[in-house]
């Protein structure tokens, strides 16, 4: 199981995600591109959440600046192109996780969904509730219908009124499956791993996820 783990925007809860879901698959983690936060990246938090003893990949860009990754890259004299990224050898279950959402650019000319593309990965989609996540949650399922890129799973992270989440399930096709991420309040490595034994994975249109809904 390889799968890329990307978001509607930035600070939607994607490490959180991929924290629950390195726990909850068993998987080896690589985040390709940090930007920023160096003193404390998207590896040293999962290394923290997830287990002591999860596989970390390096990452291929480590960027001072806490900006996109072309912006950071730029400032350092550095050009990013998907091609200089290949997926970790000998490794059948990977998490990565990629940098704020799909139409983030790693350089002038390509885009965190073209490095999607370039690794083959299939992809769980990151939402969380604030004023717009329909509209870019929408924009984001129809970026990757047009690229081709398999959506196979919806990570609702935290809660959202029914009407919300009704539309943005809908949106999506019966493959994809549904995830939820309660809200938390404090992470920790007890709490990721208290979620991550209780996830539940819903088929979207499945009978028990429309009685979660309207729970």
């Amino acid at each position: 199981m390889k799968l890329f783990i990307t978001g509607i925007g930035t600070e939607v809860g994607k490490t959180i995600c991929a924290a629950i879901l390195t726990k909850y698959f068993n998987t080896a983690y690589w985040k390709p591109i940090q930007s920023g936060d160096l003193d404390n990246t998207d590896s040293m938090k999962i290394k923290a959440w997830a287990c002591e003893n999860v596989i970390i990949h390096p990452e291929k860009y480590r960027l001072q600046l806490a900006a996109s990754p072309h912006q950071s890259a730029g400032e350092e004299g550095i050009s990013i192109h998907s091609n200089d990224f290949i997926l970790p050898e000998n490794f059948e279950r990977l998490i990565v996780e990629g940098a704020g959402g799909l139409m983030v650019p790693i350089s002038d000319h390509e885009f965190m969904i073209d490095l999607i593309a370039k690794l083959d990965l299939p992809v769980a989609l990151v939402v969380k509730n604030y004023l717009g996540c329909i509209n870019h949650s929408l924009l984001s399922i129809m970026a990757l219908n047009q690229g081709k890129i398999k959506l196979e799973y919806l990570i609702l992270n935290g809660d959202f009124p029914e009407d919300t989440e009704r539309v943005i399930c809908n949106f999506i096709g019966a493959k994809t499956k549904i995830i939820r991420i309660p809200n938390i309040e404090k992470i920790t490595k007890e709490t990721i791993e208290s979620i991550s034994n209780k996830l539940k994975i819903y088929d979207n249109g499945s009978e028990n996820n429309r009685q979660k809904q309207l729970d």
